[in-house]
């Protein structure tokens, strides 16, 4: 099956382009044990990924992605502050790319696609690393958790990506690993394709009913097509 008639692709960021759980394994780690609490494993924070940073911080201090009821906001503010100072500075150290992503990527831009991010990471983090990992002249726009008022699973960030770029909601595509981006995609009245790695808190992303799954981020290219 293809989507055809594309002409936008809005990309989630973490767990669909890159794999960001080292560096954010280690911003978790260094904060705790600066407050006087003990680490994690990565694969443990692996779960907690895909919320936001102040979900991730908070999921940190409760030490599961239950989040505790209880928790002390200044405690909480504190924590966020040395967490996001720390990967601010080590923000792409051992980030990597998934398989086939800048190959297609590039394809993509070339067949005319317009590209763009719609993330639940701080925006200021996202040029860095998209700088590091040389994408950024393959992206027009970026959307981070702190862009707008509202991030996923609200549509917001969706629809306001789609009147930036003079898009049509029919002519827009989102694409991402979580239920984030597909039940935004979905509230948004635009298509969706699901990848099956990433992060999705150990569930299906077919659980979600995007409108394609892929296995592997390279199929995307032939999915969609010619712009």
């Amino acid at each position: 099956m293809k989507l055809k008639n594309k002409k936008l692709i809005l990309f989630d960021l973490d767990g669909t382009l890159i794999d960001s759980v080292p560096d954010l394994a280690n911003a978790v780690n260094h904060t705790l044990t600066t407050i006087g609490k003990e680490p994690f494993s990565e694969d443990e924070i692996r779960e907690w990924v895909g919320n936001g940073s102040a979900t991730l911080t908070k999921r940190a201090l409760s030490g599961s992605a239950d989040i505790d009821p209880n928790l002390d906001e200044e405690y909480f503010k504190k924590a966020h502050k040395i967490l996001l100072e720390f990967y601010g500075n080590n923000v792409c150290i051992e980030t990597k790319l998934y398989d086939g992503v800048k190959e297609t990527l590039t394809d993509l831009k070339n067949k005319g696609f317009k590209l763009t991010i719609i993330t639940n990471k701080p925006f200021a983090f996202i040029d860095p690393i998209l700088k590091n990992l040389q994408l950024d002249e393959l992206f027009e726009k970026s959307i981070g958790a702190d862009s707008l008022e509202k991030k996923k699973p609200d549509p917001l960030p969706l629809t306001y990506m789609c009147e930036e770029m003079n898009c049509h909601i029919e002519h827009a595509v989102m694409i991402g690993d979580s239920k984030n981006d597909i039940l935004a995609a979905k509230a948004a009245g635009i298509d969706s394709i699901g990848v099956t790695y990433g992060y999705n808190y150990g569930d299906n992303i077919s659980i979600y009913e995007p409108d394609l799954i892929v296995e592997h981020f390279s199929h995307i290219s032939d999915i969609l097509g010619e712009a």
